[in-house]
């Protein structure tokens, strides 16, 4: 420090030093005795400079020790009284090294904090953000019953040897803007539609005077709930109603699990049949009035295709299910059936060709309605293809039999070939499935503009949007159910082959659990039409039977069941087992007395592993299996897992019944 002061203050002196004593060697030699009076002056010239720089350098040297001295006793004074709650810790450790005052106070543990680990401090604190560049914490922290965000940075130690990195932690105070944001987001506002979806079978057959007092009843209830939410009230129409109410009462709704589900159930006609509600509700921080009602419209559409009698929250996130655990009560009629056989007979005349698929491993009920569409296509001039894997399905014995008529000679083909066919003009009818990411073809679905749905299953979160035509109907027992009541508009039974005829009474069967469950007047009409057209019920049930090594391994899988909760056994098979057998061991649990639902946990010949749940009613398998990611309908449901190991899935199999039966045993 010295010697770079010494050059600042002396700039060239030894160059003029130099050229002053080459000038007085120069005057010895002309004359000595004015030579050495030059030298005389030059040597006093050097004393003095040098005397006055030293006082100069002692002067600043002063200067600048007293400025340093005043610049870190400044920075000190900063940090001790910064008005920000701060702190420093070690982040290889986590130990509070320092912290000030402010701090101390809010820790409430003075001196003590040194050298204590900051999760002692602050339960749960994470320093990993400041590791990865970050200079806030990405997550409020509670301190108290304060709320801060916290900011940071890095600081090296000045010791190189103690080797460890510092961090820099300021804390500020937000618990009154959090608090203002939780008022904000509590007092969003809600718009609910409120639907009896059994308005027509409730007042069916009753006079006008049971008819007021019902209706009576039902504007009460609805009114006393709602007055609760402190929010508005209005009929809209007979049986339809709106609601506007803050986000905080939609909070206490879903924690008392819809409530009004169970009330509503109280209300019945003089033929014992309940009233039920449906209900959307369409919220969002950021969205309009207007989005609101929007989404409340789309979620009463929602609950309407699972079934009804249940409520159904739309956000911007995606939809939210409560309830739905009621039977289905068959509703469709047959003007809604030949109105969409009609739009079904346009849209086939209209398209160039069309192409047909089910979902992903695909059984009796999906080839049974694709059999089905495909005759309808052919009876109207047009060429129908009939896309599957053939080499994953559960109905391979079914397609063998379609593919042996010479109608059938070129309407089987794989995805890449019907990617290879299409064009902008053809359509794509989607059968016993209206989930995107399960269909057989997912590429073609992406392809085709034109789609249309024939599906019987509940409408989960994720659904085919962009359709022409969507025959959902969660009261049909199957899919080839609803394929039959379409084809008596659109052919004559002439015109529908013996095997197509077979195929759709196996569907039928398959779903219907040999007309056990969900069995209604439309399924046996169904049945009996395709019975007088030539199906032969010998035939199908062929198509049920196995093999010697597929019957002992189902009965294996029965002796391996186990009741994991009351009146609900699980059978958990580590070895790969066919998708059918597994199906079938199940269908046979549920005959048991005291099993009210059965599921089966098993890896796939194909790869990966998938659950199969079966009831007759009791439970619902479709709610439980839609909490892992299935889907079905109340009695049959299933879930894929691509990636998951068995043992995995049981784990998330168990956890979703525990809330099943938690949720209902609530209510």
């Amino acid at each position: 420090m010295d010697k770079k002061l010494a050059k600042l203050l002396e700039p060239g002196f030894k160059l003029i030093f130099a050229i002053l004593v080459l000038f007085v060697a120069v005057t010895f030699y002309f004359s000595v005795p004015v030579g050495a009076a030059e030298a005389v002056v030059t040597l006093l010239v050097l004393v003095y400079y040098k005397s006055r720089a030293r006082k100069r350098s002692n002067s600043m040297r002063r200067y600048v020790e007293a400025l340093a001295f005043q610049v870190d006793n400044a920075s000190k004074h900063t940090m001790i009284n910064f008005p920000l709650p701060m702190m420093v810790l070690r982040l290889d450790t986590g130990e509070v090294i320092w912290q000030n005052e402010v701090m101390e106070g809010l820790m409430n543990v003075g001196s003590h904090a040194f050298d204590l680990h900051i999760t002692e401090l602050v339960p749960g604190f994470d320093t990993k953000w400041i590791m990865e560049g970050k200079n806030c914490c990405p997550h409020d922290v509670s301190l108290g019953e304060r709320k801060f965000i916290v900011y940071g940075n890095l600081v090296t130690a000045d010791d190189p040897a103690a080797g460890s990195l510092l961090a820099t932690l300021f804390w500020v105070d937000i618990t009154d803007y959090s608090e203002l944001r939780e008022r904000f987001r509590r007092s969003r506002p809600v718009v609910g539609m409120l639907l009896i979806d059994s308005h027509e079978e409730l007042y069916k057959n009753i006079d006008e005077t049971e008819k007021s007092m019902i209706t009576a009843e039902i504007d009460s209830r609805l009114s006393n709930w709602i007055k609760k939410t402190g929010g508005i009230f209005r009929k809209l129409e007979r049986g339809k109603y709106l609601t506007v109410f803050e986000n905080a009462a939609l909070l206490d709704l879903i924690a008392d699990k819809f409530s009004i589900l169970e009330s509503m159930h109280e209300v019945k006609n003089s033929e014992g049949i309940p009233a039920t509600l449906s209900i959307g509700i369409g919220r969002g921080e950021d969205c309009s009035l207007s989005e609101l009602y929007t989404f409340a419209n789309l979620s009463i559409d929602m609950a309407l295709s699972r079934g009804g009698d249940q409520a159904v929250v739309k956000s911007p996130g995606g939809f939210e299910f409560y309830g739905g655990n009621s039977k289905e009560i068959e509703k469709r009629t047959k003007v809604k059936s030949r109105v969409m056989a009609n739009a079904l007979r346009q849209l086939i005349m209209d398209s160039s060709q069309v192409f047909v698929m089910g979902h992903r491993v695909s059984d009796l009920d999906a080839i049974g309605a694709a059999a089905g569409v495909v005759a309808a296509v052919r009876r109207l001039g047009k060429t129908p293809y009939l896309v599957c894997n053939r080499d994953v399905t559960s109905a391979r014995e079914l397609i063998d039999r379609l593919a042996a008529a010479p109608e059938y000679s070129r309407v089987f083909i794989t995805e890449e070939e019907a990617m290879m066919l299409c064009d902008a003009n053809s359509l794509l009818v989607v059968v016993d499935t209206s989930r995107p990411d399960i269909v057989d073809a997912p590429r073609l679905l992406d392809t085709i503009q034109k789609v249309a749905v024939i599906d019987h299953h509940r409408r989960a979160a994720s659904y085919i949007e962009r359709t022409a035509i969507n025959m959902h109907e969660p009261y049909a027992s199957s899919a080839s159910e609803l394929v039959t009541e379409l084809l008596q508009y659109i052919l004559s039974p002439t015109d529908l082959l013996k095997s197509e005829a077979e195929a759709l009474l196996a569907g039928i069967v398959l779903d219907t659990k040999s007309f056990t469950v969900k069995t209604g007047v439309r399924t046996f009409e169904a049945a009996a039409w395709l019975r007088q057209i030539g199906a032969d019920t010998v035939d199908v049930r062929k198509m049920f039977s196995g093999n010697l090594e597929g019957y002992i391994k189902r009965y294996q899988l029965i002796s391996e069941a186990k009741h994991v909760f009351p009146g609900i056994s699980l059978v958990v098979s580590h070895a790969p087992v066919d998708r059918a057998v597994a199906a079938q061991a199940v269908d046979e649990l549920i005959n048991i007395s005291d099993v009210a639902a059965a599921f089966a946990v098993f890896a796939e010949t194909s790869g990966g592993c998938a659950v199969s749940g079966r009831s007759y009613g009791k439970v619902n398998v479709q709610y439980v299996l839609e909490k892992i990611g299935g889907g079905g309908s109340m009695t049959m449901a299933g879930a894929q897992f691509a990636d998951k190991p068995v043992d995995e899935v049981v784990e998330l199999l168990t956890a979703a019944i525990a809330e099943y039966l938690k949720d209902t045993k609530q209510k």
